[in-house]
């Protein structure tokens, strides 16, 4: 008797092989039978016309304070993902001295714009080691399965204290003491190490955050202890976007480790040469060709971008004194305000402040976008707020106010800050299609009051399977690979990512023809009351993380199987192999 069997849906089963029709029977939280099956389950899915394929794993989430306070690590679960990888781009909450508290909030804070009275509210702060962290989160209900990267971070406060956290240079005794530190983490459970080399990284406070200028050995040596640990992913952000010299390092990293190498592939330089990443990859391909070594570009479903409306902290007329005047008002007082003819033409009328951090970016109409009820993350360069202004005969100022307006100030308007300067995804499909990359930079949990990039997972069939008119399309089995059983292999989690017998039970029911996104919306349910960017979808029909269903038709159910993700995870036998061998011997 199985627990569960899904009927005659449509599998894509994660491998990347041609979608099939079939059953998937589960018992015991387990892949028990895949194809026709016979026997009798306590339940029944109908999954006929629809698709069926693993749960989607993110790689690139930074859920470090929301995994202790909401067990649904919203928005995520609410797209179908069933694991989420924390701890990137070198900033964490473990190790922690104490005292050291509110300084990693502020670096958390800076980094990745999460309240940081929600992070001191929200969090136990029950840990002062790595593997004291990793039991805290391990005691927490959760939907969906979570796993862990130690920080660069807040293992150089710890070693180093706050005083000498941002020196350049380390000895040989702080080295050691890393990479002693890595080791442990990597043997309670972390799942790689992380660390962030770039000039956009600042503390709340205004700092560069720790490690940023580190010298490379210092890198490598911390490699060292994540080899003795025995397993782990060394994740990074740098300006140097996997160019030499850098790329020298990061190979002698990935042969000592023996395990991949992933960067991020964002280039937010104005003057950048688009095609650079050519060169980048094709590098990275000779390198694992002839010397095995995999180092990986991470590369997002859509450019990386901010939303800008009356809710969020960003928008044209944030700069303006006139607009001052009614800046901390609720939103429904700020329309009537702005609604106002006098106060319209008075703040139109005014001009920003230019020596004011981001209005120059705030500022570029020919650089942002209406988003609309149905969100266009691919526009056309001429449906900019300056293009639309254009063919209205307006100003762009009084294009973006009214933009702002609408749907009772509700509305967002979207700006990409990279990846975007051809006016169209051509450069993302080459860059998604390249063997060297991999799907990620969700961001998810970050950013939180202007960014809801957690809906990748639906983005990337919505757009790049069904709806992409202005360019070539990826195909479904494809992409559902990149979002499953390609994560998987990266991080050595061989239980899950793949419609098999014996994997774990993470599938997604998908009506694939209703999957759509809704307009994103602002919502107050931090800690403390703080404001997150959310963005729901139709079409999930549901999502089972071993073998329970915790999430159906858009509401997510009382289940709580997730669990904390410790380390590399090896496929087990179904519950009909074990009988099997149990028979025969």
């Amino acid at each position: 008797m199985f627990d569960l069997v899904i009927r005659g849906g449509t599998i894509a089963d994660g491998t990347g092989r041609a979608v099939f029709t079939g059953d998937v029977a589960i018992k015991d939280g387990r892949i028990a039978e895949v194809g026709t099956v016979t026997g009798q389950s306590a339940r029944e899915i109908d999954a006929g016309g629809l698709l069926v394929c693993p749960g989607f794993i993110d790689t690139h989430t930074h859920f470090d304070g929301q995994v202790t306070w909401d067990p649904h690590l919203a928005p995520s679960s609410w797209h179908g993902v069933t694991t989420v990888i924390m701890g990137n781009c070198g900033v964490g909450f473990a190790p922690v001295r104490p005292g050291q508290k509110e300084y990693l909030i502020d670096i958390m804070e800076g980094v990745e714009d999460i309240p940081g009275s929600a992070l001191a509210e929200g969090m136990p702060w029950d840990w002062e080691t790595f593997p004291e962290y990793l039991d805290s989160l391990d005691r927490l209900p959760r939907s969906i399965d979570v796993a862990t990267q130690v920080p660069h971070c807040a293992i150089r406060a710890y070693v180093m204290g706050r005083d000498r956290a941002l020196d350049d240079e380390t000895t040989p005794e702080d080295i050691a003491q890393m990479a002693a530190i890595t080791r442990e983490a990597i043997e309670a459970g972390a799942v790689g190490f992380s660390t962030s080399r770039t000039f956009l990284h600042f503390s709340h406070s205004g700092e560069l955050i720790p490690g940023t200028h580190s010298n490379p050995r210092e890198l490598v040596g911390i490699a060292r202890g994540m080899a003795e640990g025995g397993s782990g992913v060394f994740q990074m952000i740098s300006d140097s976007l996997g160019k030499e010299p850098d790329r020298q390092w990061m190979k002698q990293i990935g042969q000592i480790t023996g395990r991949p190498f992933i960067f991020s592939m964002v280039d937010v330089r104005a003057d950048a040469d688009p095609f650079e990443f050519r060169d980048t990859l094709e590098a990275l391909e000779q390198v694992y060709q002839t010397e095995g070594v995999d180092i990986r570009a991470a590369v997002p479903w859509r450019p990386p971008g901010f939303l800008m409306g009356l809710q969020t902290s960003l928008h044209p007329f944030t700069h303006h004194a006139v607009f001052a005047e009614i800046a901390d008002l609720p939103l429904e007082q700020k329309v009537a305000r702005m609604r106002a003819p006098e106060f319209r033409a008075a703040l139109l009328a005014d001009a920003p402040d230019m020596k004011k951090s981001l209005t120059g970016l705030v500022t570029r109409f020919d650089k942002m976008f209406p988003l609309g009820a149905q969100p266009d993350y691919e526009p056309r360069l001429e449906d900019s707020i300056a293009g639309r202004a254009a063919a209205a005969g307006v100003s762009p100022s009084e294009y973006a106010y009214d933009a702002l307006l609408e749907n009772d100030g509700r509305n967002f308007i979207f700006v990409p800050v990279a990846g975007y300067t051809q006016g169209n995804f051509d450069i993302l499909h080459e860059m998604l299609s390249h063997p060297r990359s991999t799907a990620s930079l969700s961001d998810a949990g970050a950013h939180v009051p202007s960014v809801c990039d957690a809906s990748f997972t639906t983005y990337m069939l919505t757009h790049w399977v069904k709806g992409r008119t202005r360019g070539a399309r990826l195909g479904l089995e494809e992409v559902i690979r990149k979002q499953t059983s390609e994560p998987a292999d990266i991080y050595a989690f061989h239980d899950r990512g793949a419609i098999e017998v014996g994997r774990k039970a993470d599938i997604n029911i998908i009506d694939l023809d209703a999957l759509e996104l809704h307009a994103p919306y602002t919502a107050f349910d931090l800690p403390l009351g703080g404001a997150r960017v959310l963005q729901k979808v139709d079409g999930f029909r549901y999502t089972l993380v071993n073998g329970e269903i915790i999430a159906q038709d858009g509401e997510m159910t009382d289940a709580r199987p997730g669990k904390l993700v410790r380390g590399p995870q090896s496929r087990t036998a179904s519950p009909i192999e074990r009988d099997v061998v149990e028979a025969v011997g």
